[in-house]
């Protein structure tokens, strides 16, 4: 080995050495990049913008309807009593009750968004600034099923607001910021990331980004960030046992929200699309009695009088497509309605005996089908009884009708009792239960309901489907064909 040959060996180390350093530095440079170091900027940038919410109630004051001493007239007692009563009744007169809240500006002519708790029976809403001003706020409209209230108020200057931004965007491991009125104690801020997205909690329309971000009472209605300070969320609930922040918090997704303040600004009230359809989730065993490829879509228990009628789709059909968009599940379902514009012409994909046909459905709107209660229709028969499949059932007639308060014009089968140690049981079936379809066909007898087996079992199928009724609302049952 030559001299040269023996220097370079050491400079090769230095060279790979220098460059094994560049290559970490470079990666800690990322991941600083990624990771704010502070979030100062950002908190002075949407400051200004978010506001604590004051309101306040007339809250009644109990009545003095107990019992009232007997004192005889003229007694040296009666005076004393008297003036004990008048002591009671001014303590229980009306009194003002307060509530604190968060919100934020949208607009520089003052809309301002919270939730509608925040706001629920207020006789008087107080908005208070960042900067200590304080201005009176009108109600606009509110939408208690996303839980999301608008409130206007009027200011000589332009307000400074904030934009909301694609919650779609958000993912789980991003950073975001909660800002607002914490536990009444003033403007807070406070950090973390995004949990998890598409939380539902109990609502049809619940799209809730989950955070770790510190969110308290007092916080309702105020605004969670992105990093680049726009609004992908509104500080909802929190889940804790203690009632304080134990990192898991929900906020209303913005690309929700924004749809629900739009209707709110223009019409004071919302106005969702409505498809007149009851539906349920299509479990495995469902798919598997009607031959489907995929547990997937929305299994429709009942069309009563509405749009889905007039079109054409029935009790049965699963619906897979809605406006071009793929339906998953019932949840799915329930929000790309709700998402579409009132009287709009869509196009329905319904698998109907094993075969997809597209219905042209023109939609109704929620809120009024919602405000005419739908009545149940069906219709009558006699006496009978016999167990199958672990379920005794009896044909129904007048006596059973008005025992169990049923209404006149419904016929079907009625649930006598149900063997806990069978399939049925444990699919949710229970005594008073209505069987109005098996195998997709209405149901007079019991004879019937045999046939409609024996079909099924003849087709090689291992389940069975009926719908029942249950205090008027319809659901599919699958019950395996092996419970026997």
């Amino acid at each position: 080995m030559t001299y040269a040959d023996r220097r370079q060996g050491p400079a090769r180390a230095l060279a790979a050495l220098v460059l094994g350093l560049a290559l970490v530095m470079a990666q800690a440079i990322a991941a600083n990049a990624k990771m704010p170091e502070s979030f100062a900027d950002l908190a002075d940038q949407v400051s200004p913008a978010v506001v604590n919410i004051t309101t306040s109630t007339t809250v009644a004051g109990a009545g003095n309807d107990g019992p009232r001493p007997i004192v005889p007239e003229g007694s040296p007692l009666e005076d004393f009593f008297n003036d004990f009563m008048d002591r009671q009744q001014q303590g229980q007169r009306p009194r003002r009750s307060s509530a604190l809240g968060s919100g934020f500006v949208i607009s520089e002519d003052g809309f301002i968004v919270t939730n509608n708790h925040v706001i629920d029976k207020a006789d008087e809403i107080e908005i208070e600034f960042f900067s200590g001003e304080k201005l009176d706020a009108t109600l606009i409209g509110t939408d208690p099923k996303t839980d999301i209230a608008l409130l206007k108020v009027e200011s000589d200057e332009p307000l400074p607001f904030v934009a909301f931004g694609d919650s779609d965007a958000a993912r789980v491991g991003d950073w975001v910021v909660a800002v607002g009125n914490p536990l009444g104690q003033g403007f807070s801020v406070s950090a973390g990331i995004v949990s998890q997205r598409g939380r539902a909690l109990s609502g049809a329309y619940d799209d809730f980004i989950q955070t770790d971000a510190a969110i308290n009472r007092g916080n309702s209605g105020g605004p969670l960030f992105n990093v680049e300070g726009e609004v992908i969320g509104v500080n909802t609930a929190i889940l804790s046992p203690s009632g304080g922040s134990i990192g898991i918090g929900f906020s209303m997704a913005s690309n929700v929200v924004t749809k629900v303040v739009d209707q709110l600004k223009e019409f004071g009230e919302t106005r969702r699309g409505w498809l007149g359809v009851r539906i349920q989730d299509v479990t495995e065993d469902v798919a598997e009695a009607l031959e489907l490829a995929d547990a997937k879509g929305a299994l429709v228990t009942d069309v009563p009088e509405g749009p889905g009628k007039d079109a054409g789709i029935e009790a049965g059909d699963v619906i897979t497509t809605f406006d071009g968009s793929d339906v998953t599940d019932t949840r799915e379902l329930v929000r790309l309605v709700g998402n579409t514009t009132v009287g709009k012409a869509v196009r329905v994909v319904v698998i109907r005996d094993g075969k997809s046909e597209t219905l042209k459905v023109t939609l109704g709107r929620r809120e009024e089908a919602e405000a005419t209660a739908v009545p149940v229709a069906l219709d009558k028969q006699n006496v009978e009884e016999k167990t199958i499949l672990g379920v005794t059932v009896a044909v129904l007639n007048d006596e059973l009708r008005t025992q169990l308060g049923l209404d006149e014009g419904l016929e079907g089968l009625v649930v006598k009792e149900v063997a806990e140690d069978s399939d049925a049981y444990e699919k949710g079936l229970r005594a008073g239960d209505l069987i109005v379809e098996a195998g997709q066909r209405k149901v007079d007898a019991i004879s019937d309901l045999e046939e409609r087996i024996e079909e099924a079992r003849d087709a090689g199928r291992k389940s069975f489907l009926m719908l029942i009724r249950r205090e008027g609302d319809p659901r599919f049952v699958a019950l395996s064909l092996d419970d026997e």
